[in-house]
């Protein structure tokens, strides 16, 4: 501790309204470093995918996109009984292949381990209940928010998430921008994967939360429907973290 720390905690006792951040237990701090590994292997494969499809595209060979098209690239580029990729660059595109196939293993790996968790964690049970949230969102929720009663509502979670329009007050008048993107941006991304996922689905949804999403969605934007849903999922999911119940079809909770 220096003079720089010990002021600012001088400065933090003095005040009353202080917010202080909860420390994390060694199981969460786990949870969350087998998310960040996996969101980091998950960057290195998508790279390695686009590196085959750069390299092989020189070559004219394009395929269609998904874990499909990168199926039949792998195929073409092990496949040694035609002549579309000359041998030297078969040979440079070997290594990536089986570099992508081991990345593959770990992040099923680590999908394995975040699952076993998330069926171990009560909490992280009951907010896979919510529409659009899965073990990989619920655990990572449960491993993240420590204690939903430092939140007076689900619009503080939501703003500490990120979730929350920006107000640019003006001549009186209070003018609502973009979203703040403050806060946790790995949540609220998993949020946001979820409202997509959700919005997929809503016209033949039967909960609260897709009948809502597709009324909105019939008079605003599809993004901006996007965002307001994961804001809704942020509050349902304080719901659920501040009474310990699990979300109900009927949409109160």
């Amino acid at each position: 501790m220096d003079a720089t720390d010990a002021e600012a905690i001088c400065e933090a006792v003095t005040r009353p309204t202080m917010r202080f951040v909860p420390v994390k237990s060694e199981e969460q701090q786990s949870v969350l470093m087998l998310h960040r590994v996996r969101e980091l292997l998950i960057r290195q494969r998508t790279m390695l995918v686009n590196a085959l499809r750069g390299h092989l595209a020189e070559f004219g060979i394009v395929t269609r996109q998904g874990t499909v098209g990168v199926g039949m690239l792998i195929a073409l580029v092990e496949d040694d009984d035609h002549d579309l990729i000359p041998p030297l660059s078969r040979s440079a595109l070997l290594p990536l292949i089986g570099q992508l196939r081991e990345v593959h293993e770990k992040v099923s790996e680590l999908d394995r381990q975040i699952h076993a968790w998330h069926r171990s964690n009560e909490l992280s049970r009951r907010l896979e209940t919510i529409p659009g949230i899965g073990p990989i969102t619920a655990s990572a929720i449960a491993a993240t928010v420590t204690d939903a009663s430092l939140f007076k509502s689900g619009r503080q979670l939501a703003a500490w998430i990120g979730l929350v329009s920006r107000q640019n007050p003006s001549g009186g008048k209070d003018r609502v921008g973009r979203i703040s993107e403050q806060g946790d941006p790995y949540l609220r991304r998993l949020l946001v994967v979820g409202a997509h996922a959700v919005l997929r689905f809503s016209r033949n949804g039967k909960t609260a939360a897709t009948r809502w999403a597709a009324v909105l969605l019939a008079k605003k934007p599809y993004n901006i429907v996007t965002v307001a849903l994961a804001n809704k999922m942020a509050r349902i999911v304080w719901a659920l973290m501040a009474t310990g119940r699990c979300f109900e079809a009927a949409g109160t909770v």
